[in-house]
């Protein structure tokens, strides 16, 4: 053990699994630098929900304190139907532990930035990442970098993947998602999974009197990847015109809204390549209907730290990263797609898929979490494969 400490470790990208990334090798000793191109380390969007998968691997480095008194402790998750209104079930979380939690963005990316400076790592803005080679080094703003390592947390659109990978191409998947926050007095402390026929919302609620909104709609006019382009609000109040008063009322309130459309990319063949490794999108991006993007990319930065810190030889720790992760996250990603189909049932199947989930709520409620317990129960930081 603590291999890393005689290691030189670059992360590029300033995201949640860079940062987790950053603050696990720093605290077995590596010296760190984060490569962030942008000018501040931010988030944009909204929020995240962060599941006892990924909670256990936070608090095992050293954030425990900092996250319970950051965000909102969930209580369950309701399937609500969308048309009239009415809960389906309600599959209580509070048993979980480490608890389920909903944070915005941001703060958890501060969150984690300021662990990060607690234990020595550099971090460099408007760094412009350039010529990548396999044995790790490149030019950062013009000046050769060779380090131990250089982890590419560098999102859906990574260029360290196409290092290390043959092209692939993404497809659409004929959905487009909305993001948006609302402003709110008090909101109960749950996931409501509002379903429609052809479309769906999530909400819960953040901390600052905030509701998160994220909105999907089955329909065949593309639109581009990526969170960042706005949207007209009113064309998410059209979506969903039909649906009850209720969920109209919480979208009377959006004023700025964003749309992407919801793209397919294949989980990585190759997670490393010498003296280089991908974590999180750059490796495995996956749809919203799981929210495990993120719980992935931390469970990815803490497994990766331990295999290197494991083994003096770099290229058998990445080794035994990739053959620890890969076939879960497929299995996730595989769950997620699941549930896009699940969430927009019509006609007959949805009548049935829903007297199945009340059923459920009502006869054995404990079953949709040992239904999850693949998922919410793993534990990363006790070498659960």
């Amino acid at each position: 053990m603590q291999h890393n400490a005689q290691r030189n470790v670059a992360i590029i990208g300033g995201g949640i699994g860079g940062l987790t990334a950053a603050l696990a090798f720093a605290r077995q000793g590596a010296t760190v630098t984060v490569y962030e191109q942008a000018p501040e380390l931010t988030e944009v969007g909204a929020g995240l929900q962060i599941t006892p998968n990924g909670m256990r691997a936070l608090y095992a480095l050293g954030l425990e304190a900092a996250l319970d008194m950051s965000g909102v402790k969930a209580k369950a998750v309701i399937p609500t139907d969308a048309l009239s209104g009415r809960e389906i079930a309600r599959f209580d979380l509070t048993s979980q532990s480490p608890p389920y939690r909903f944070f915005h963005r941001a703060a958890l990316i501060d969150l984690l930035a300021r662990g990060c400076a607690a234990n020595g790592v550099t971090v460099q803005l408007n760094a412009r990442i350039t010529d990548v080679r396999p044995d790790g080094s490149f030019e950062v703003d013009g000046i050769r970098v060779t380090p131990d390592l250089t982890i590419g947390a560098d999102g859906v659109r990574s260029n360290i993947r196409g290092l290390i990978n043959k092209p692939t191409e993404p497809f659409f998947t004929g959905q487009v998602a909305w993001r948006a926050l609302v402003k709110v007095e008090e909101a109960d402390p749950v996931a409501r999974i509002w379903m429609a026929p052809g479309r769906h919302m999530v909400t819960y609620p953040l901390s600052g009197g905030r509701l998160n909104i994220v909105a999907v709609q089955q329909r065949s006019q593309w639109a581009e990847e990526g969170w960042h382009h706005q949207d007209d609000p009113g064309n998410l109040r059209q979506v969903f015109a039909d649906c009850h008063w209720s969920l109209k009322s919480i979208l009377s309130d959006v004023e700025k809204v964003n749309l992407w459309g919801l793209f397919r990319h294949p989980v990585a063949q190759r997670w490393h390549a010498s003296s280089v490794a991908i974590l999180g999108d750059a490796a495995h991006p996956t749809l919203p209907f799981l929210a495990q993007g993120a719980n992935l990319a931390i469970e990815d930065a803490y497994v990766l730290a331990r295999c290197c810190d494991e083994n003096a030889d770099l290229s058998q720790g990445l080794q035994a990263y990739q053959a620890t992760r890969r076939n879960r996250v497929v299995k996730a990603v595989k769950g997620a797609n699941a549930n896009a189909r699940n969430y927009h049932l019509s006609g007959l199947q949805r009548r049935v898929a829903h007297l199945g989930l009340r059923t459920i709520g009502t006869v054995a409620p404990d079953a949709f979490l040992n239904r999850m317990g693949w998922l919410y129960d793993h534990d990363v930081t006790a070498g659960d494969v």
